[in-house]
């Protein structure tokens, strides 16, 4: 997801957040299985759907959500915080490209900032005119959704999953409240309501890490990915990056020494020493890699 203010076609993952593949499907479950129904887009989902295509001169569009219908036509979700000619005409690539790969109909949804006047929802281009249904959150308040989940946490009564859901969305609605600080005041509600299980705690936070890479600067981001880091979500894809470090540590080690010569057990031994891996885990890594010839 793209890390700049205005939202544009480029997604940049960053590098310092690993796993950032895991951040996306749980956000993605997350939106299917909840906020479809909170945004009023009725249409029910099954499942989700590729969002990255090759299409000439190895030009790759990212899309933002695509949500497969039981008639097997597809939802195409965008964050935007206004919409200009360019996003449209950026949308209607993504349709045709998607449609002519896919052999599908879709419909994109583009859900905008509450603050936004005026809503760009056509492109006449030609004969043709492009659509996209447009979703603004205007009468929605931030700075009261906040303050009401807080007083009603610190009146000691329980917060359901029902008042959390729309606290995923504050980054698009009206009020005063800083984006950043809207995100990691959602994101203490979320971790100590004690409404949600560990799975589900994860996929919302992984839907507020997703907005805030689309909505915030570089330095409030890295602010974010600080909080985050300290939650469930930000241990579990920490842990991911360390055992992918590792298994990529190990997959070069063994075609080092193989090219030099070492043997089987020598090698082995070379995990242990080098990697500190104990001798299941050496073994583990040797039947996936001894016998490739390049890693």
């Amino acid at each position: 997801m793209s890390n700049t203010n205005d939202a544009g076609g480029s997604k940049d993952i960053p590098d310092n957040f690993p796993a950032e593949d895991l951040v996306l499907k749980s956000a993605m479950q997350f939106f299917g299985d909840e906020l479809l129904s909170y945004l009023k887009i009725t249409a029910e989902p099954v499942t989700v759907g590729q969002t990255e295509f090759v299409h000439l001169e190895a030009k790759q569009l990212y899309e933002d959500f695509n949500f497969i219908k039981p008639d097997q036509s597809w939802i195409h979700l965008e964050f935007e915080r206004r919409i200009k000619e360019e996003d449209l005409r950026r949308f209607r690539s993504y349709e045709a490209v998607t449609a002519y790969i896919c052999h599908v109909d879709i419909t994109t949804y583009v859900i905008c900032s509450s603050t936004v006047k005026e809503i760009l929802s056509e492109l006449k281009t030609g004969h043709n005119t492009y659509r996209i249904i447009p979703i603004r959150l205007k009468d929605k308040d931030a700075d009261e959704l906040l303050a009401k989940l807080f007083e009603k946490q610190k009146s000691g009564e329980k917060l359901e999953r029902s008042d959390l859901v729309p606290l995923l969305l504050t980054t698009l609605m009206s009020g005063t409240t800083n984006q950043k600080d809207r995100i990691i005041l959602a994101n203490q509600l979320i971790t100590k309501s004690g409404a949600l299980s560990e799975t589900d705690l994860k996929k919302m936070q992984a839907v507020l890490y997703t907005l805030a890479n689309k909505f915030l600067s570089k330095d409030d981001l890295n602010q974010v990915k600080e909080v985050l880091f300290m939650t469930p979500l930000g241990q579990m894809l920490v842990k991911d990056g360390f055992e992918k470090g590792i298994e990529r540590g190990a997959g070069a080690l063994i075609s080092i020494c193989r090219e030099t010569g070492f043997s089987y057990d020598d090698t082995r031994k070379k995990l242990i020493e080098k990697l500190e891996l104990d001798s299941p885990a050496a073994v583990r890594y040797m039947e996936e890699f001894w016998g490739r010839t390049s890693v």
